[in-house]
């Protein structure tokens, strides 16, 4: 049968038994009777009961006896039945666990209804956990009946259907789902349950009873976190309340039972009992409620309870005393235990009947030991009622008519329940028996009732928590004696921390002195933390929740209710005090007292959580061996085990208003392992006013419990996580959510202090830049208050647009029920909107970020889909009211919402790493005062150095691909002209024109494909390229400006090969036209020879041929080659280029002839150069000197004459001629070198004698360059090179030899291999820079810097470090080109590069010859050589002198010809190979044309600007941006020295621009100027502070070492170098490199 059953439920995934019909027949077979067992046992047992003593047993109670008994035996069963419909029989054994409670599914955020049986307990507590009223209706329904067409489907009418019941069969009582769910979950699921029930004024489980095992259990520890508030009718007028744990409240309590059958709904008339008339609420599920009706099949036996609690309002309130109300579902007669629990518990008994007629009801009603009143409540219009029956009760009782009451036809619903409500004032007004649930618990025990509280976990837990808070009197000194370290000495600590940041006591000390002084302070601190034992508290707080399993989940909801139970009876004492004394105005000091202590009365398990968490950070002081060390370090994995499982972490302290950053990131980095690295969190957090609903929104929204009852608001931020469901981890794209609840902004606690603005604000940074959506509170109507929280709020909002995360906002509007509240407050929006504007302005302004002017430039934001409106909390007046299910509807349609914003996040989630990082980053930042330059993260690190990556890769490639198209183009320009030209055009004005236009085209290309890569990378959402969005214009710019460099670069290239071209065409055509005499000649002395018929040796041949070699070049005309003054071009530009700066510069340049200048070093010196610095500390002035007045003057031009001698240099190694366009754009990159650095002080006297001398200096060199060409160009010189040439293929001819080979060899030697060489050295160049590129250390500027200091350190020699400062360029260059030996030398990528050249031109000159033998079919080799050269012409450039010499008197077959030159090519590539592997390395590099370490050092060093303070070079990305250095230095180390007495300053810019110290210089004018305001001064630079105060520990551990040595050479005393400076060790500094370089 269990088979077939089985089979019967089968359902596939269209929701169809295809077996239905097969089940359907084998059961009905086996149903068959196959004996009469079973029908002779129920004779039996029918015999057994209705024996000859009990003859008279009515059938009724005969039936009865024998349903139970059988009942026993299918009880078993049941449970498992109902268990397996509603899907929950997995969690009977292994209980369900409040994190899978918590977790967010589909479920969640869908409003499909249940569909099935399984689904009705999830929808009852995804409802119950957003304490919504309506989670008790729940029903389901199938596909069938979706589908259907319900009542509008049928159109007929038909009376019959009328008078149908509708089919309610497989509904589930809610009683049965909830009685379930009670039984399927752990304690901690039982108590958020009766919490979140007793919100809705749902009665709560007393007695739940297992028919599994036929017991029931008391429910204590279910009930022990409920608190009530209410107000009894005696202290109404002193408007006082009670607050207190409903278990330990000494109540009445009346309990409702029934006898038999009843007809009247007993739970119906206690709900009416309880409600007033203008405010009913259904307390108990009855039988008229939807689903009430279904058959209970395992709630029969379950007590409720639920209490009526007054509000001190006489017209309200029902009763005027607090009452509890128990309700047992199903007959006395079949739960006597649970009977007899009420009648010793309650203080009366109402007994709901319809007839008394059997002696086993008479006998259970009056042999009970009745410690409570007995009153009958009986239905007159029952059939069954029997007045005798009644009277005989009632005599045995000694019942009165006050203790009975029937219902007769005359008496209506309203009255019978106001005489009901008579009796039961009358029974509380006198009652004796008051009785606490926890005191039920002892009776439980004698009846043999469980209680779960007696599980062994959970008395073990008790027994803990009891011995820690057993001792507590007086809070204050329990605080200052068990938790010694997060009082006064964490608050020091943070005082201290936070002066590390902002150093505004720094007064006349040194800066870096002080800054030791806080760090030792804080080691002190640190210390003496160190010094305290552990508290025996501490240590049973520690053991308890390293405790396995539940037992410690125990533990801390029994420390909670213990704190809460004391910080509550505190709490109300220091109150009442406060009024007493509030009646005098004359007790100032002693409210004041009171108030303190009302503030430091606060006792929660945060508390203990903070003491550890000191605990731990003070060990980290310790010795990594150091025993008691090691023994803390498993703490933060505890803490992050409860995290996991639902537990909130405190994550900022309220009291401290600090994070212990280093406990809060170890339990991130522990909680990270536990999840996996890779799980991503997604983060919701509230802000708001004191008081306002924040955390019962979140606690309402995802079913969580931050605390919001004893009196006591929220203080700093706790998160809790919960884990999403796999079903909707697509839709969020991560695993966890973090919420996090803050504490209220403008508390009355802080307003009193000075820097309660500030605190806000920090709070509102930290938790806004957290999260991915916020929700704000805001409260219309108080319109003063609302400016103060949006401006804190909106300036959290600014600050992250600056810093790069964009979180999305939600503003909620609570207490608005008005359901057109949307649309009449449309004006309100609009308001609120101007306020942000306002507000957006106001913090703009502050933050110095004044192009803000409206909310939406902060942040996406519609007022109307930014703007939520929630209706009250209560449906009512508290403390009966319960929760408005308007209210429930709108938070959840809010969490919708907020899932949905969630999921439409553009930016990926992070994982908990990253939120770790975020943490760290977002309050070290907030530490200092401008939080935006002083934002530090990794992770947005990472994102810009990503992007740099990328955007190098791009530049290396549009340089890369714009070097070959130059190359290819001037090769070509080379070719003009030439047998080898492919051009169509024939004048060079043309070509050049064409050749300018395809480079614009190629160049707009290359600029729109990078500006979509950075878009397209942009778009992407992994990464955080979020973080970064800001610079995106930054690099854009860069793209376009690196086009137009590309562009005129370009240009200049393609102008000076044309020229140099045109110059050649004509000494060209003259070699040409001597070649043709000579040719003439040769062939006229051929003739001659051929004709004496006589056989003539080679010497007579060679005779012959010198005498017409003589005669002919005396019939020559060689006029000597006209040579170009380069100095008078040269100065002729150069007063072009200065024409615009006056008569002045005129008048300079005439001083001096341009011959004379660059002879010597450049020496700059002026009397009208004046650059000194000084800054102040405090009121006294302290001087010191940034360098000689001409230093940074000198340094500029000495930078600008290495980049024009390298530029002249590249030239003049081509060995080409002379072009006007060089000195153009040597002058060009004078004045733009000159434009970056207008910082440093110059003049026209400057800039005048910097021309003269680089022009000097160049013309000098293109001078001798281009005499030299014109030198080696001297067509009789090319003549007289190829006389012997000429003269050996005369006698050749002669004689008429095969000149097949030779000619090929010629061809090969003379004409493609100088060009096949000229193209590998071509490309050679830009081979080795881009596979240098693609290290580690030349990807970024950052990682460059960083790799360059690495080494430095490494090395630990001080010349090295002089020469990095003092000779920045020369000593990276160097670095550099070692770097590039280094990586050649060990690898043999250079002979890859040169291989793979050589096969490219390989494979074109033989692509070139089979193209000419197809092409050519005469036999004339001068036009297959010409079809070679025309193929190769844009490739390689072949030499016009060595070609033309090889045709003449070239006769050799065309065939042979083609055959030998293969063969020669194929040689000349192995004679090549041969020469490259004999070549060294440094070699080849002197002797390319670009030198690559010349190109890296130009991508890598950038825009070459430093530091204004201590000269640390640049390191952003790009072209166009504001610069910053990830690294700043002493200023001593910079030449920088007190005047009084002239030792090294120690001072680092990066402290100096959070201090109060002042600066002046030429820039200002003299004037003295804040530090904090450097950028007013400086407005391109950005210098972050140092957050981690261990940054800088590189430059210090340099000047603490080198101290002597650096004071020695630059002319100076020793610095004083603090204590703490010489404890830094080389892996420290090499530590803080890479932090400083987010090197992982």
């Amino acid at each position: 049968m269990d088979f077939w059953g089985e089979i019967w439920k089968y359902r596939d995934a269209a929701d169809i038994n295809p077996f239905q019909e097969l089940a359907m027949a084998a059961v009905s077979v086996l149903s068959l009777p196959h004996s009469n067992a079973e029908v002779e046992r129920v004779f039996s047992q029918m015999s057994v009961v209705k024996s000859k003593l009990r003859n008279r047993m009515s059938l009724q109670s005969l039936n009865s006896i024998l349903y139970i008994r059988h009942g026993l035996k299918l009880s078993e069963r049941q449970l498992a039945r109902l268990l397996d419909d509603l899907g929950l029989e997995h969690y009977y054994r292994k209980k369900l666990t409040l994190r899978k409670i918590l977790e967010i599914d589909e479920k969640a955020i869908t409003d499909e209804a249940a569909n099935c049986k399984s689904d009705l307990p999830w929808y009852f507590l995804k409802k119950l956990m957003m304490v919504n009223v309506a989670a008790r209706n729940v029903t389901y329904t199938t596909v069938c009946e979706s589908d259907s067409d319900g009542v509008s489907g049928s159109k007929e009418f038909n009376i019959e259907n009328l008078f149908k019941s509708p089919n309610t069969g497989g509904m589930m009582n809610p009683l049965d789902i909830i009685t379930a769910l009670f039984l399927c979950s752990d304690g901690l699921v039982q108590q958020e349950m009766a919490v979140k029930m007793s919100t809705c004024q749902f009665s709560v489980p007393l007695l739940l009873p297992n028919c599994d095992t036929n017991q029931c259990t008391l429910m204590l520890w279910a009930m022990r976190d409920i608190v009530k508030k209410y107000r009894p009718q005696s202290l109404s007028e002193s408007k006082g309340f009670i607050e207190e744990r409903i278990v330990l409240s000494k109540l009445p309590m009346i309990s409702f039972v029934s006898l038999g059958e009843c007809s009247l709904s007993k739970s119906e008339i206690l709900n009416k009992l309880l409600s007033n008339s203008q405010q009913y609420h259904d307390t108990f599920v009855h039988r008229n409620m939807e689903c009430g009706d279904s058959p209970r099949r395992i709630s029969n036996g379950l007590t409720e309870i639920t209490w009526y609690l007054p509000g001190g309002k006489a017209n309200i309130d029902i009763f005027s005393q607090p009452v509890a109300v128990a309700n047992l579902r199903g007959d006395i007669a079949s739960f006597q235990t649970q009977y007899s629990f009420l009648c010793q518990t309650s203080a009366a008994v109402f007994v709901f009947f319809d007839h008394l007629g059997s002696e086993s009801e008479l006998s259970l009603l009056t042999n009970q030991q009745h410690k409570a009143q007995i009153f009958l409540v009986g239905n007159n219009l029952s059939k069954h009622n029997s007045t005798y029956a009644l009277k005989k009760v009632a005599t045995e009782l000694g019942l009165t008519n006050n203790n009975i009451i029937i219902k007769t036809k005359t008496i209506n619903d309203a009255d019978f329940v106001k005489s009901l409500r008579e009796m039961v004032k009358d029974v509380v007004k006198n009652s004796k028996i008051n009785m606490t649930i926890e005191q039920m618990a002892d009776i439980a025990h004698e009846l043999g009732i469980l209680v779960d509280e007696d599980s062994p976990e959970c008395q073990t837990a008790k027994t803990n928590a009891d011995i820690i808070t057993a001792e507590i009197q007086d809070i204050h000194k329990y605080k200052k004696n068990n938790l010694p370290r997060q009082g006064k000495i964490w608050k020091e600590l943070t005082c201290l921390e936070k002066e590390g940041c902002r150093l505004r006591k720094v007064g006349s000390k040194n800066i870096e002195d002080y800054k030791s002084e806080l760090q030792k302070d804080r080691k002190e601190l640190r210390k003496r933390q160190n010094s305290y034992d552990m508290s025996t508290v501490m240590t049973c707080f520690i053991n308890a929740i390293s405790s396995p399993g539940t037992e410690r989940f125990y533990f801390l909801k029994w420390m909670r209710t213990n704190l809460d139970n004391v910080s509550r009876i505190k709490l109300s004492e220091l109150q009442e005090k406060y009024k007493e004394k509030c009646k005098n105005s004359e007790n100032k000091k002693e409210i004041n007292e009171i108030d303190r202590q009302i503030s430091n009365s606060s006792l929660g398990t945060e508390h203990f959580f903070r003491e550890m968490g000191q605990i731990y950070e003070a060990s980290l002081s310790l010795p990594q061996t150091d025993p008691a060390r090691q023994q803390l370090q498993h703490l933060p994995k505890l803490c992050a085990e409860l995290l996991l499982d639902g537990f909130p972490l405190e994550l900022v302290d309220g009291d401290a208003s600090n994070i212990p950053l280093r406990w809060v990131s170890d339990v991130l980095f522990q909680l990270s392992d536990l999840v996996s690295p890779s799980r991503k969190i997604l983060v919701v957090t509230v802000l708001g006013v004191q008081s306002t609903g924040k955390s019962t929104l979140l606690n309402t929204m995802f079913g969580v419990q931050f605390a919001v009852s004893s009196g006591r608001c929220t203080r700093g931020a706790f998160m809790l996580l919960i884990k999403i469901n796999e079903d909707i981890k697509k839709v969020l794209n991560c695993d966890f959510m973090v919420i996090i609840d803050t504490e209220g902004l403008k508390s009355p606690e802080l307003a009193q202090l000075d820097n309660s603005y500030e605190h806000d604000n920090e709070l509102a940074t930290l938790v806004v830049g957290l999260s991915d959506v916020t929700i704000v509170n805001v409260a219309m109507e108080n319109s003063t208050e609302m400016k103060d929280i949006l401006q804190i709020v909106v300036h959290a909002f600014l600050r992250m647009k600056e810093v790069g995360k964009k979180p999305k906002c939600v503003f909620v509007h609570q207490n608005v029920s008005d359901v057109s509240a949307h649309e009449k407050n449309s004006r309100d929006r609009k308001l609120l909107l101007e306020q942000l504007n306002e507000m957006t302005q106001a913090a703009a302004k502050m933050e110095k970020k004044e192009e803000n002017k409206s909310f939406t430039d902060v942040m996406e934001y519609s007022p109307d889909t930014g703007n939520w409106y929630i209706p009250g909390l209560w449906n009512g007046n508290p403390p009966m009211a319960p929760v408005n299910a308007g209210y429930s509807e709108a938070v959840y349609e809010l969490k919708k919402h907020i899932i949905q914003l969630l999921g439409n996040c553009e930016s990926s989630a992070n994982d908990v790493m990253e939120f770790k990082e975020w943490v760290t980053s977002l309050w070290t930042a907030v530490k200092y005062e401008n939080f935006i330059f002083s934002f530090r993260n990794s992770l947005v690190a990472d994102a810009y150095m990503r992007l740099c990556t990328e955007f190098n890769k791009w530049e290396w490639e549009f340089k890369r691909e714009m070097y070959t198209w130059v190359t290819n183009a001037e090769t070509r320009i080379s070719n003009f002209g030439t047998v080898a030209a492919k051009s169509q055009f024939s004048d060079m004005r043309e070509f050049l024109t064409s050749l300018k236009g395809n480079a614009s085209t190629v160049l707009c290309t290359w600029e729109t494909r990078l500006i979509k890569n950075l878009t397209e990378y942009f778009k992407q959402t992994e990464g955080h390229v979020y973080l970064v969005e800001g610079y995106k214009e930054e690099f854009s710019n860069s793209a376009k400006s690196l086009r137009k460099e590309m562009e005129r670069s370009v240009f200049n290239q393609l102008t000076a090969a044309a020229e140099i071209r045109q110059g050649m065409a004509q000494i060209d055509k003259i070699k040409e036209n001597h070649q043709k005499e000579i040719e003439n000649a040769v062939c006229a002395l051929l003739n001659r020879c051929r004709m004496k018929k006589v056989q003539m040796s080679d010497k007579e041949l060679d005779n012959e041929f010198d005498k017409m070699w003589s005669e002919t070049l005396k019939n020559l005309s060689f006029s000597e080659q006209k040579t170009t003054n380069v100095f008078t071009s040269v100065s002729q530009y150069l007063r072009i280029n200065l024409s615009h700066r006056g008569s002045r510069a005129c008048e300079l340049l005439s001083q001096k002839h341009l011959q004379d200048c660059g002879k010597e070093p450049f020496k700059y010196t002026s009397e009208n150069i004046r650059h000194r610095a000084t800054h102040a500390m405090g009121r006294v002035a302290k001087w010191f000197n940034i360098q000689d007045p001409n230093t940074a003057v000198q340094k500029l031009a000495d930078s600008i004459i290495d980049v024009c001698t390298q530029f002249v240099r590249e030239k003049v190694k081509k060995k080409s001629n002379y072009c006007e366009t060089y000195i153009q754009e040597i002058l060009h990159m004078i004045d733009e070198k000159l434009q970056k650095n207008q910082d440093v002080d110059q003049n026209i006297e400057f800039e005048v004698s910097l021309k003269q001398h680089i022009c000097g200096f160049a013309a000098r060199e293109f001078q001798k360059m281009h005499e030299d060409f014109i030198q080696t160009n001297d067509p009789y010189r090319c003549l007289m090179n190829n006389k012997k040439k000429f003269c050996d293929d005369f006698i050749d001819v002669f004689h008429e030899r095969d000149q097949c080979q030779k000619k090929a060899e010629e061809f090969t030697n003379r004409c493609l291999k100088p060009a096949v060489k000229d193209f590998i050295s071509r490309f050679l160049g830009a081979d080795i820079t881009v596979e240098m590129s693609t290290c580690e250390q030349f990807s970024t500027r950052m990682s460059f810097q960083y790799s360059v200091l690495l080494d430095l350190l490494s090395k630990a020699y001080f010349k090295n470090y002089l020469s990095y400062i003092c000779s920045y360029e020369k000593y990276v260059k160097t670095w550099i080109h070692n770097k590039i030996v280094e990586h050649f030398s060990t690898v043999s990528k250079i002979s890859e590069f040169e291989d793979r050249r050589l096969q490219s031109c390989m494979k074109s000159i033989n692509d070139a010859i089979n193209k000419a033998k197809t092409r050519n079919t005469d036999s004339e080799l001068g036009r297959f050589v010409e079809d070679i050269c025309k193929e190769l012409g844009n490739k390689l450039v072949i030499s016009q002198d060595a070609l033309g010499a090889f045709m003449i008197l070239n006769n050799a077959d065309k065939e042979q010809f083609a055959h030998w030159l293969t063969e020669c090519v194929k040689d000349m590539a192995q004679d090549l190979r041969k020469a490259f592997e004999r070549l060294n390395f440094q070699t080849k590099l002197q002797r390319l044309p670009v030198q690559p370490e010349n190109k890296l050092f130009n991508q890598l060093v950038g825009c070459g600007k430093q530091c204004p303070f201590c000269k640390a070079p640049c390191d952003a990305g790009g072209e166009e941006h504001k610069h910053f250095a990830s690294l700043h230095r002493p200023e001593g180390l910079g030449r920088y020295r007190w005047d009084s007495t002239r030792k090294l300053v120690l001072d680092i810019c990066s402290s100096l621009i959070v201090s109060d110290c002042r600066f002046r210089c030429s820039a200002t004018n003299d004037e003295w100027h804040p530090y904090k305001s450097y950028r007013d001064i400086f407005p391109d630079w950005n210098i972050p502070p140092d957050v981690s105060l261990k940054a800088s520990d590189h430059w210090k551990f340099i000047m603490a070492n080198y101290n002597d040595n650096f004071a020695k050479e630059y002319n100076a005393e020793p610095a004083d170098i603090p204590e703490e400076w010489k404890k830094i060790t080389k892996e420290q500094a090499e530590e803080s490199l890479k932090k400083s370089f987010n090197v992982k």
